[in-house]
């Protein structure tokens, strides 16, 4: 989880400067530093929904249950802290892995951007409620 949380941080930095213009196609540089981090992004919300939630669930001796529900018990362990937030942010990773209209960009682009922290911060959370477990 580290690296994967390095990267999409480093990608998440180098974007910080790039300014979206309305309808204005981003130049293509600036247009490869989003796409990265919209996969890195997109990549790290499967790993801590599909990998990191679930493997704590199994540990903590939970049901599996939906995805919803998997979400919701994150939200009450404190891993998350608005689940329907982080809802919002698994819609936003369906949007990416789907998109496939340039105009969608400007929505997508700085709404994963706004987003990257939230996930960031997740990350963290989950570090500190593993130490439960270590002696």
């Amino acid at each position: 989880m580290a690296q994967t949380e390095a990267l999409l941080k480093w990608s998440q930095d180098r974007c910080q400067t790039v300014q979206l213009a309305g309808d204005q196609v981003p130049e293509q540089e600036d247009l490869e530093k989003f796409e990265s981090l919209t996969a890195r992004f997109a990549r790290f919300n499967d790993i801590l929904l599909q990998k990191i939630f679930r493997l704590i669930d199994t540990i903590d001796l939970d049901d599996t249950g939906t995805v919803r529900d998997r979400i919701h018990r994150a939200e009450k362990k404190g891993l998350i802290e608005d689940a329907q937030r982080f809802i919002e942010i698994r819609e936003l990773r369906n949007s990416i892995a789907h998109e496939y209209q340039p105009e969608a960009l400007s929505i997508i682009f700085p709404e994963t951007l706004q987003a990257t922290p939230v996930l960031l911060d997740i990350a963290e959370r989950v570090r500190k409620y593993c130490l439960r477990y270590t002696p």
